[in-house]
């Protein structure tokens, strides 16, 4: 049978699985540690609930198949985990709230049957509320203060945002793409945070894993040696106009090193002639790029809150809202940013569940003008809240998991020594009285 719908006493929070898509998109890198965590979610307190804050599902990206038999086609090429969801939900609720890769389960009645065969209850609204000591949680996705994958008109299957373009073309397309051909490394596209981002990282991946070995290798040295090259070249500069003559700039390396010399002498003259045309398109091009900005902030697709890494600020605004509007709420729980965070604001809390999808940062490399490296990483996690002594207790917990040597070993010596930049510690409990 599956379990009482009675209000819970603790509430475990998960969200951006991301399961299903086209091609490789389909795989799920982390089956095995969601069936071990559903399993023990099973063996927990039984008047628990698990709630899937958005995104369980890759419904934008599977265009192989068509309408509803979307969710079907996901629990057919996972029937192990939808087993654990079946054998879990007989034991403790489990909720499922759409995102926006999953909208389409807000729009189509059937779903909310058919994740009932699977002992999952759907919640087909943008957000719910849960009572747990005597305070307020308020749950929702998220992707509604994201203009770039907001739904004009909640429910309507046909009111889709700009996202769902992008990702029902270019990523379920990558996906497909990773199956069929060499780039491997396309079956990460929906890891790729924001999405704006994607063209820098189809370039970062292209240049050091699929261009021909010879090309890369043919234009290494200008890239490497093109910061050198502009310092020289604006000494130089300084030198003709003020008629201060150095005279170090001018050595020839040939005589010096030979071959070798010769190789970088023609590096360094071929990098100048491209900075003295980037010099010289430079008072165009900038009124080109303004005039271009221009335009896509008034057709509402460059914004500062929508292209900004860092998407939390607006967040904690619409957080800042609820609290307002309703008191009682002790904590506002989000997810879709894929950033897991925990912060007390005005004396409540901010949750960002974060995603169990493989999460890539961006690191520039330490030489030259050569594209950026995204480095691979997982956070399995989530959050539980219950009661502790009359006090709302928050604990936070995640699971281990290496990631895969996606690097090349050109990539990993560009970027010796750095890092991605840290995700903000978040404390393994936190207590509201």
């Amino acid at each position: 049978m599956p379990a009482s719908d009675a209000a819970p006493t603790t509430l475990y929070l998960i969200s951006d699985l991301h399961i299903g898509g086209d091609g490789a998109l389909g795989r799920c890198a982390f089956e095995r540690e969601l069936i071990e965590f559903l399993a023990d979610v099973a063996d927990g307190p039984a008047n628990a609930e698990l709630i899937i804050v958005g995104d369980a599902f890759g419904l934008w990206e599977l265009s192989e198949h068509e309408g509803e038999s979307k969710l079907a086609a996901i629990a057919a090429n996972h029937p192990e985990l939808f087993g654990q969801l079946r054998a879990t939900g007989e034991r403790v609720k489990i909720t499922l709230l759409p995102g926006n890769h999953d909208y389409d389960l807000a729009c189509v009645p059937s779903y909310a049957t058919e994740l009932a065969q699977w002992n999952v209850v759907l919640e087909a609204r943008e957000s719910v509320t849960r009572r747990i000591a005597g305070r307020t949680i308020w749950i929702e996705h998220g992707n509604q203060h994201d203009a770039f994958n907001a739904f004009p008109d909640f429910g309507n299957r046909y009111a889709q945002p700009l996202g769902y373009f992008i990702t029902s073309g270019i990523v379920a397309a990558a996906g497909r793409g990773a199956d069929r051909t060499k780039s491997k490394w396309l079956e990460d596209v929906e890891s790729v945070q924001p999405n704006q981002d994607l063209p820098f990282w189809v370039i970062s991946n292209h240049f050091y894993k699929d261009m021909a070995p010879w090309l890369r290798w043919a234009i290494l040295p200008f890239l490497l040696l093109f910061t050198v090259s502009a310092g020289i070249f604006a000494l130089r500069a300084i030198e003709k106009v003020f008629g201060v003559q150095i005279g170090i700039f001018e050595i020839d390396l040939r005589p010096l090193l030979g071959f070798p010399g010769r190789i970088l002498d023609l590096v360094q003259f071929l990098n100048s002639a491209v900075i003295a045309t980037l010099l010289i398109l430079a008072i165009p091009g900038f009124f080109l790029v303004r005039d271009v900005k221009n335009a896509l902030a008034r057709y509402g697709l460059l914004r500062d809150d929508v292209l900004h890494r860092d998407k939390d600020g607006v967040y904690v605004a619409a957080a800042r809202k609820v609290f307002a509007d309703d008191p009682s709420v002790a904590i506002f729980v989000y997810g879709h940013t894929h950033n897991p965070s925990l912060r007390e604001v005005d004396g409540r809390l901010v949750i960002n569940t974060g995603t169990w999808l493989k999460r890539l940062e961006y690191v520039p490399v330490r030489f030259g003008r050569l594209p950026g490296i995204w480095v691979p990483s997982y956070r399995l996690n989530w959050f539980t809240i219950d009661e502790d002594a009359g006090a709302l207790r928050v604990r936070y917990a995640s699971i281990d998991k290496t990631p895969p040597r996606d690097l090349t070993w050109l990539e990993r010596v560009l970027i010796v020594g750095r890092k991605p930049a840290e995700i903000a510690g978040i404390p393994r409990e936190t207590r509201l009285t």
